[in-house]
Parts: structure tokens; sequence; C-alpha cells
């Protein structure tokens, strides 16, 4: 009997996306805590992360925030020693992942491919599978072991994105700092928010 053309198909279920995202031992905690909540907030996205020993001493040092409460911001949390799950294998479909700070460490072990822990495994992943690796590298001054690292991450197709703040918004806080930054940063990946006002040209002066 042959099926009528008005048949009901029931609808295909939405798969969210994947935004793998990982918080290392740099300076700038705040950028990867404000990155989970405002992913958190966003439909359709589902984040995996990862804190290191170092990310924890941070997160207490700059925001009073312990472990718990970061990895509550999460939808999926992975321990970093934990080389194998899920993310570590290119099979894992994301679109990507964010390391947000990187620290110098974490930057080195990625730019030689050592694959020491699950954070650095996973981006070892996403540079083989050609899909988006960003590094919100913090460190200053750079000296020269720091350039070269970033350079061969660039040539194996992942970004570099020191949060640098921007002025020419004119931010009155540092929270739109932040939030002009993660912006920035989720805009990479295609993802809508509304952090911060978009760049309409030089105002006219008199």
């Amino acid at each position: 009997m042959k099926a009528s053309s008005d048949a009901f198909i029931p609808p295909m279920p939405s798969t969210p996306k994947r935004l793998i995202i990982a918080i290392t031992g740099a300076t700038g905690a705040v950028y990867g805590v404000r990155l989970l909540q405002v992913l958190r907030d966003t439909p359709n996205i589902e984040t995996h992360l990862m804190v290191s020993d170092a990310g924890v001493l941070n997160l207490h040092q700059e925001l009073d925030m312990n472990r718990k409460y970061v990895e509550a911001l999460a939808h999926v949390v992975h321990n970093v020693r934990d080389i194998g799950a899920s993310i570590a294998s290119g099979s894992f479909q994301s679109e990507g992942m964010i390391v947000a700070p990187c620290s110098m460490k974490t930057l080195a072990s990625i730019a030689h491919g050592l694959s020491e822990n699950l954070i650095t495994r996973s981006a070892d992943v996403v540079l083989k599978e050609r899909r988006r690796l960003v590094l919100m590298v913090r460190e200053t001054p750079f000296n020269l072991a720091h350039l070269r690292n970033m350079i061969a991450v660039t040539e194996m197709g992942g970004i570099i994105f020191p949060p640098l703040p921007g002025f020419y918004q004119r931010p009155a806080t540092m929270a739109e700092m932040v939030d002009h930054t993660i912006g920035r940063v989720i805009d990479l990946f295609a993802i809508p928010h509304v952090l911060t006002p978009r760049w309409n040209g030089i105002k006219a002066t008199d």
C-alpha cells in the first residue's frame, strides 16, 4: 500500500551545539566563568567543562569561587585526569573548544602535541579534526617561547585570542570590558548574543 504524501512525519530532535570549555591557571578566571554563564542561558548550547588544579586556585584567588559553583554552570563536567572521557575522541561531535584563560603551560603543551591531560588532549583532537580552537592566552610580557608557541598553534589552525579590552565602546565597568571580550569570542562560533553593542563606525566630528 502506497503511503499518503500527507502522512505525518515527526520532526527530527534538535541536537544542541556542543562547546568544550577549559579553565586553566592563568590570571583571568572571570573570562571562563562569564563564558559559562552566558552559554548556560543560550538556547541549543551544551557546554563540556574542565578546570585544571591551577584553575581552581585562581577561582579562589580572583573570584572567591569554588570548583563546585563553577562546575554547576556547565552542562557536563569532565575530570582533567580522565584521558578516556568522551571529548578525548575525534568521534565526539563539537563546534570546537575555548580555553579561557589559557596558561603558557597549556599553550606550550598544545603547541607541541603533548596531550598530557584531558584539556590538552581535547585541544589536540579539535585541531586534528579541523574544528575551531580558541586560546585566550594570558601572560605579559611574552617571551620568545610564548610567541613561538602561539605561532605553532596558529599554523595548526588554532586562534590565539588574548583577552585585551577594547575601549572604543567606552566601557564604564570591568563587567562591560569582560562582556565585550566574551562577545567577540563567541562570535567566532556564530553564537548570537547581546553582550555588547556592534561597531557602527566612527562618529562624525563637529
